[in-house]
């Protein structure tokens, strides 16, 4: 044993690592960086292009939108998180569905009629106990034969009751339920008070 090289220490092979990982860790952000750069710029060329079309449509009789981005704005606005890309495949699914169910012709909502909310939050309302979303969804078709009555419309509307604090959300294992606050209001006399 005495003829053999010494053993490099712990300490230098995590020294070695952290830098390492710190230099690739540069580099990420580098690229990161020239990426945001990319997409703001892209972001500037496709502003400029909706105010060519806004106009454009103007001009051809159509009635223009309001832009969604107010000008006063600074272009320096905070970014968002980057996505995760089950988190990106979710989202062009989701798009992709939501395109097909605009196409099916499903008429659009008359003015003076409620809302999917509305609806979801009154059928809630009526409900003794807590309901799935399935269960929901087909107490709604039942009730407004008229009218397509999809599940993933139903889901994002009981998520808006439950975002807008008027539908609580409640889990038992892997089943979720939905219950109306107002119909939970009863139950407590503390919030009443409040």
């Amino acid at each position: 044993m005495a003829g053999t090289l010494p053993a490099p220490s712990v300490t230098d092979d995590y020294a070695q690592r952290v830098t390492k990982d710190l230099a690739e860790n540069k580099g990420e952000q580098e690229r990161v960086r020239a990426e945001l750069a990319r997409l703001q710029s892209e972001l500037v060329e496709l502003e400029k292009s909706e105010v060519l079309l806004t106009k454009m449509q103007e001009v051809l009789g159509g009635a223009p939108k309001p832009p969604t981005k107010k000008k006063g704005k600074s272009k320096a606005a905070a970014v968002p998180a980057a996505r995760s890309n089950s988190e990106m495949s979710t989202k062009k699914a989701q798009t992709s569905g939501r395109m097909a169910g605009a196409q099916k012709g499903a008429p659009p909502r008359k003015s003076g009629e409620p809302t999917w909310l509305d609806r979801t939050t009154a059928y809630l309302a009526g409900q003794s106990e807590p309901k799935s979303a399935a269960e929901v969804t087909s107490a709604l078709a039942e009730a407004h034969p008229e009218r397509a009555v999809l599940a993933p419309v139903v889901r994002n509307a009981l998520e808006q009751g439950v975002a807008q604090g008027r539908v609580e959300r409640s889990k038992q294992g892997r089943s979720v339920f939905y219950t109306s606050i107002a119909a939970a209001a009863p139950e407590s006399p503390d919030t009443a008070q409040s």
